[in-house]
């Protein structure tokens, strides 16, 4: 992917995808521009919550496997590349095991944990452009593109994301993606966590949220195993990383 592309053309593109009618239109036109670009691969999806399935949530998938010359066609929630696209919130690149931030070049590159099969099956020689999208809360998603080419410069990565971005919301507002996920918290259970994470007691929660102290521990419990978490402090970094409470 040409790092000296005209990135404007791709902020007129996030605009121009804001008015178009047809959701397929919408991911034709990603799709196509990412291609012009040199993009060989491509994921658009939505990110799991703990314990569920990709079932629903990847809206286009393109992704050729170099290692049988076919196709990828199931996507393991867990891969490591998709909990890394979880946590992030600027454009990552990825070859081979190393995640790098091209926003902050002289960082030491940091190791994918773990064995990945849309890495492996993209191959060596494939940069992976990782853009996260976090724009409707709680929902969570990214678009992922591989390419052989020259790695993408920092203004291309920025109007990249805007345009990645442009898309997912239009793909929301057109009904094509939910911005609920299975696994959400429910309203009362994020209200009950936000207020644990800065400090407050079941007893207080009670209180200001004019609740038995029996229910606080209830909610607390049901967000814990939507969750998979181990403990009261596991549920909450959980629910940051899920984006599932604000802080």
């Amino acid at each position: 992917m040409d790092g000296t592309t005209d990135w404007q053309v791709d902020f007129d593109e996030a605009r121009a995808i804001a008015s178009v009618a047809d959701a397929d239109q919408v991911l034709d036109r990603l799709e196509r521009r990412l291609r012009q670009l040199g993009a060989t691969h491509l994921l658009v999806t939505g990110l799991p919550l703990p314990g569920r399935t990709m079932a629903k949530l990847i809206v286009r998938m393109s992704w050729p496997d170099r290692r049988s010359d076919g196709y990828v066609i199931d996507v393991d929630p867990a891969d490591p590349l998709l909990l890394r696209a979880i946590r992030a919130r600027a454009p990552l690149t990825v070859k081979g095991r190393a995640i790098h931030s091209p926003e902050t070049p002289g960082a030491a590159p940091e190791p994918l944990a773990g064995r990945s099969d849309l890495v492996e099956a993209a191959g060596p020689s494939t940069e992976l452009v990782v853009f996260p999208v976090h724009l409707v809360h709680p929902f969570q998603g990214c678009v992922i593109i591989g390419t052989t080419k020259a790695p993408v410069a920092v203004p291309a990565l920025a109007a990249l994301s805007a345009l990645a971005t442009c898309a997912f919301r239009r793909l929301i507002e057109l009904g094509r993606i939910s911005s609920s996920r299975p696994g959400d918290l429910s309203e009362r259970e994020r209200r009950v966590l936000e207020l644990t994470a800065i400090g407050k007691t079941a007893g207080e929660i009670a209180d200001l949220l004019k609740i038995s102290q029996r229910t606080v521990h209830a909610h607390l419990q049901n967000a814990s195993e939507k969750l998979n978490a181990s403990n009261k402090t596991h549920t909450v970094v959980e629910a940051i990383r899920y984006g599932q409470i604000n802080l």
